[in-house]
């Protein structure tokens, strides 16, 4: 019988998603580690800031690894979500784990902690960019209903592998940001099609902004994962210059389409990719959608 990951609350899937009874939080709610800024403006708290850090094992691995709770706040990153973050990264370099998981799920910024959420977000990419070099890989996980935009939108492209699903979307702006810019004709974030064809999982896959793309479910997104253990990717100069010639071959084709090109840019993108038959993309299954990433 599937799970559902995007219903699971962050702890729910830490329980499903590593094996079982191995995750053994720090700083856990006991410790009523909160933000120093919420209660000052008379917002209510979490005991965990929302976000779960530990050590578990998973496929028998030992990993570190982070769940942030959409239903706090949307995800959001102050000060004290952040540190629990880079703390955790820190650890991995001096106890060197298997991998560092990260199971994201974020508005980005904390807009209430705006400056102190920042920093904690550069202090986090800064972080996962050490462990990275050191050999460690990091990978993402995203398929929660908030998605993973802004600062940890970033964060997740820094880390060596992102597994998304159909339902997860990853971008740097959220829908109601590029809307609240721009104005609703730009992009209208209540388009819920328009939303997912821009920044869904299927889209991710297609351009080559993620790894493995998987079904709605605890056990794919668990699978994965341990697919993508030990496999780490170091970054390096070649790595760069390769991201930077796909970013521009994806420009180029956007800068080049034909007449008869489709209206919407995201289908459009596709098609100039070389994806067949792009139009049906948003009606694919995702296996079918699996088989569809140009080579």
């Amino acid at each position: 019988m599937s799970l559902s990951y995007a219903e699971c609350s962050a702890r729910e899937r830490l329980a499903h998603l590593l094996d079982a009874g191995s995750f053994h939080e720090w700083l856990p709610p006991a410790e009523r580690v909160t933000s120093p800024h919420l209660a000052q403006l008379g917002v209510p708290s979490a005991f965990d800031d929302g976000v779960a850090v530990g050590r578990a094992t998973l496929g028998g691995q030992p990993i570190f690894v982070a769940a942030q709770e959409g239903e706090f706040m949307g995800g959001g990153v102050g000060e004290v979500h952040g540190a629990k973050l880079v703390g955790l990264l820190r650890r991995a370099l001096r106890d060197r784990p298997t991998a560092v998981l990260l199971l994201a799920e974020s508005g980005g910024v904390r807009l209430h902690e705006a400056n102190a959420g920042l920093i904690a977000v550069s202090e986090v990419m800064r972080a996962v960019l050490d462990v990275r070099a050191a050999g460690i890989p990091v990978v993402v996980l995203i398929g929660g209903a908030n998605g993973c935009f802004g600062g940890m939108g970033i964060v997740a492209r820094c880390a060596d592998h992102v597994v998304m699903s159909d339902m997860g979307r990853l971008a740097m702006s959220g829908p109601e940001v590029i809307e609240a810019s721009h104005g609703v004709e730009e992009y209208d974030a209540r388009d819920r099609a328009l939303v997912w064809r821009t920044s869904g999982g299927k889209h991710r896959w297609l351009t080559g902004d993620c790894d493995a793309l998987v079904e709605d479910d605890v056990a794919a997104f668990r699978a994965a994962a341990i697919a993508a253990l030990g496999a780490a990717r170091p970054v390096t100069p070649a790595a760069l210059e390769a991201e930077h010639a796909l970013l521009a071959a994806r420009m180029a084709a956007l800068d080049h389409l034909p007449d008869d090109a489709p209206a919407d840019d995201a289908t459009a993108l596709w098609q100039a990719l070389g994806v067949a038959d792009a139009a049906r993309v948003p009606e694919l299954d995702v296996a079918a959608v699996q088989g569809l990433r140009p080579a």
